[in-house]
């Protein structure tokens, strides 16, 4: 139970990593806010959450607007009290080159990845201070380090995620609150799924993401939750200011994948 006590808000987390960090997090004692833009796809997890004897609640938003968060803040501040764990995971990955994306779709996924990050930490960082402190998580990406063909706007959105929280927490480390982030290599989630069935031969594209990866596969949600939990806890507390590569020796191998 390393998060007893705690509240913790995790965006995106209707589904794939972020709903895998919830249920994680709710697992080790933490009272844990649903955010995502469905509201009845949030209040399946938190269904689930608590027929497992946890404690979560449904928060659903989209982070893009200032106006929704503020209220989604405050229906888990009020029914929990003050968020001491941020997760920012909710993204949005349109697929093509600079020159194929659409405007509407570049647009978005700056909305959501990069201002619904700023509006969600603007949200619950006065809370955090008020308590002494909290921990930050950004969930980005190895293509936020790295980047990866066909992924230009996603990837610029990630590299901006782990550069933010190097600037959070030299901001507000002496303050008590750490921020770190955590750059997930390729994951077998939802994402991933809609990602391949953009590409001429999924099968085979999906085998090249595994032979990528130095251990000979692609992620588990659960390995990209545990260092989250990690982070949240109190173990973690002189670290902040990191990026942690979940990757499975992705980063390190530097393969690209050829469609």
């Amino acid at each position: 139970m390393r998060l007893e006590g705690k509240v913790a808000l995790v965006t995106g987390a209707a589904r794939g990593i972020g709903r895998g960090i919830a249920e994680r997090f709710a697992a080790e004692g933490a009272r844990v806010g649903i955010l995502d833009l469905d509201a009845v796809a949030c209040q399946r997890v938190v269904d689930g959450i608590t027929v497992a004897g946890g404690s979560a609640l449904e928060v659903a938003a989209d982070i893009s607007d200032p106006a929704q968060v503020e209220a989604a803040h405050g229906k888990l501040r009020t029914r929990f009290g003050t968020v001491n764990v941020l997760v920012n995971n909710a993204a949005v990955m349109p697929v093509g080159t600079i020159h194929e994306t659409s405007l509407a779709d570049f647009e978005r996924c700056v909305a959501v990845n990069l201002r619904g990050t700023y509006l969600v930490c603007r949200a619950v960082i006065p809370g955090m201070l008020a308590a002494g402190g909290g921990s930050i998580i950004h969930i980005a990406s190895v293509t936020g380090m790295i980047g990866l063909p066909g992924l230009a706007a996603y990837s610029m959105t990630k590299g901006g995620m782990i550069t933010l929280a190097r600037s959070m927490s030299t901001d507000y480390a002496a303050r008590g609150i750490r921020s770190n982030s955590v750059s997930p290599g390729t994951i077998d989630s939802p994402m991933l799924h809609e990602f391949l069935s953009h590409q001429s031969n999924p099968e085979a594209y999906r085998q090249q993401y595994d032979d990528m990866h130095a251990v000979g596969r692609v992620g588990r949600i659960d390995e990209v939750a545990n260092v989250c939990l990690f982070l949240a806890s109190d173990e973690a507390s002189f670290v902040t200011g990191s990026n942690y590569e979940v990757d499975g020796g992705y980063s390190a191998k530097g393969d690209q994948p050829q469609d």
